[in-house]
């Protein structure tokens, strides 16, 4: 008796499980049967309403197969998964077992958050899961997105795009070949080559992740920003449209198309309504001038103004090189308008082995021909240039240079002006040491890297020292006042700028470089000015 009650209560619940998974006809004007043309299918026309675990169809006609839970269903065809999906389409196959819909001809499915429209749209019920192949779009309340190849994932309204991907809102629009997309926050996930482009710039990335909502993004390879003006790339960018503003870490590069410069670092940070840039961590700008580039480093760049009238400023341990010029200071100001670069805070410039310094120290490039024009040296300007004897000298309140083809061809002291110059005759050997004071100024031209004469204007005191007389002096007769021989803090290559001051380059290093930088610049006695060697008799 217990065992037939046992398999009378399996049987029942066997069956209540196969009814379970049974289509259910709810309603139609007409249902019929034609076994010999349609095996095996129920026929229901018109006004057509079935239901299948939980989802109802309905539709104008449909051929039900309940012993292989198949639906091919056409005409007006609505699916309703619960309250929140709901899919229109001319024509439906619905596998009941596998829980598997495609659906074709104009199909639009919306839930809550958005709504797709396709061709031909695939629907993984049992993983919630819908995709199509040949194209599609899904609008929500920021973004209009197409692409050739889509999925979306109900549970996370996720949607995985790929193939010529298009996400196009009022501000903006992404293209790229494969996202992925959150309906329920407007984030996009991108991986590979992807562009967004909106009024105010463009931004191409390799991977990042941008929220459409927020406008607030973050690029994780190769990527760059475009302004009009200046491009932006970095390992890593930070970008908030809302404000305008950009940050980048790793290989900063800054490229300023206007000017022809570069700005490069580890840290950059970009302000679009103040037309300005921060870069700091080996820091440099980097400028064309003719067949040449001048480098400036600083532990801090500035870079601000519109591009016309832009401004780069920098900051603590500042060094500059350039294959004729080299320079260093506290901090520095270039105008690329005018081509006027300050130094200030006890500067140094090094050209054609020439060493100069003062208070603050000013020089001026032709923005057109992109070479050296000028120098001015303010309050207490000294040029140094060294002999295989001493230092030969020249002294000023301020100082005033002129260049020519890039080489310093003439340079004015005034205001209680002093020289102090090695003198030789044609066979190079010494025979005096010339020192003298000037009330007025005095007036050097170059030539060759050679001082071609020296001319001095009223009041001229000193004399001319035989060398053994000259020996006999005390060390701070030897030389002007405010004498400091700077040149071990010369840059003599572009990666120079960037060893801090306590830092010794190695003489291997050293030496290879001076070769380079000093090739031709010969001393400055080398060729003495004929009017102050004494005639031969």
């Amino acid at each position: 008796m217990k065992n037939t009650l046992f398999v009378i209560i399996v049987l029942f619940s066997l069956l209540g499980f196969s009814q379970s998974k049974k289509i259910k006809i709810l309603k139609a004007d007409n249902t019929f049967v034609k076994p010999q043309e349609y095996p095996g299918a129920t026929i229901v026309l018109g006004n057509v309403f079935v239901e299948h675990e939980g989802a109802t169809l309905r539709c104008n006609k449909a051929y039900i197969y309940q012993e292989t839970k198949m639906i091919k269903a056409m005409g007006n065809v609505i699916i309703n998964q619960g309250d929140t999906i709901i899919q229109y389409s001319k024509y439906v196959d619905y596998d009941g077992e596998k829980k598997l819909a495609t659906s074709w001809g104009d199909v639009v499915l919306k839930d809550e958050l958005m709504t797709l429209r396709t061709d031909t749209l695939y629907f993984d019920r049992e993983n919630q899961h819908l995709f199509y192949k040949s194209w599609g779009t899904i609008k929500d309340t920021t973004n209009l997105l197409k692409s050739k190849v889509g999925n979306y994932y109900l549970r996370t309204n996720k949607f995985q795009a790929f193939n010529k991907v298009d996400v196009v809102n009022k501000d903006s629009k992404l293209v790229s070949d494969h996202l992925d997309y959150y309906t329920s926050t407007g984030i996009a996930e991108l991986f590979g080559p992807s562009t967004i482009t909106s009024a105010e710039n463009s931004i191409y990335t390799e991977k990042g992740h941008h929220n459409s909502k927020t406008n607030i993004s973050h690029f994780l390879k190769n990527s760059k920003i475009y302004y009009g003006d200046r491009t932006i790339k970095g390992d890593s960018l930070y970008y908030n449209k809302n404000i305008e503003y950009a940050a980048a870490t790793g290989n900063i590069i800054v490229l300023d198309t206007v000017n022809e410069s570069v700005i490069k670092g580890g840290f950059a940070e970009y302000f679009k309504l103040k037309d300005s840039v921060y870069i700091t961590d080996r820091a440099v700008a980097i400028s064309k001038m003719e067949n040449d580039s001048i480098y400036v480093h600083g532990d801090k760049l500035m870079v601000t103004g519109k591009p016309e009238e832009r401004i780069i400023k920098a900051f603590k341990r500042v060094k500059i090189f350039k294959s004729d010029l080299q320079g260093k200071c506290d901090s520095l100001v270039t105008e690329e308008k005018t081509g006027l670069t300050k130094l200030f805070t006890n500067p140094v410039l090094w050209a054609e082995g020439n060493q100069i310094t003062g208070d603050t120290i000013h020089f001026l490039s032709n923005t057109e021909t992109e070479q050296l024009d000028s120098l001015k040296i303010l309050n207490d300007g000294l040029m140094v240039q060294k002999d295989s004897a001493g230092y030969s000298q020249l002294k000023g309140k301020n100082m005033y240079g002129k260049f020519k083809n890039n080489n310093l061809e003439s340079l004015d002291a005034i205001g209680n002006s002093e020289t102090l110059f090695f003198l030789r005759d044609e066979k190079q050997k010494l025979f005096g040491i010339d020192k003298k004071q000037c009330s007025d100024h005095i007036l050097i031209l170059l030539e060759n890297n050679d001082v071609k004469s020296i001319d001095y204007y009223n009041m001229i005191t000193g004399k001319t020292y035989p060398p053994s007389e000259f020996e006999k002096l005390k060390e701070n007769e030897k030389t002007l006042k405010g004498f400091v021989w700077r040149e071990d803090e010369r840059p003599l290559t572009k990666d120079d700028i960037f060893i801090k001051d306590e830092e010794l380059v190695s003489s291997e290093i050293k030496e290879t470089a001076s070769k380079e930088v000093l090739k031709g610049t010969d001393s400055i006695s080398k060729k003495v000015p004929k009017q102050i060697i004494p005639k031969k008799e």
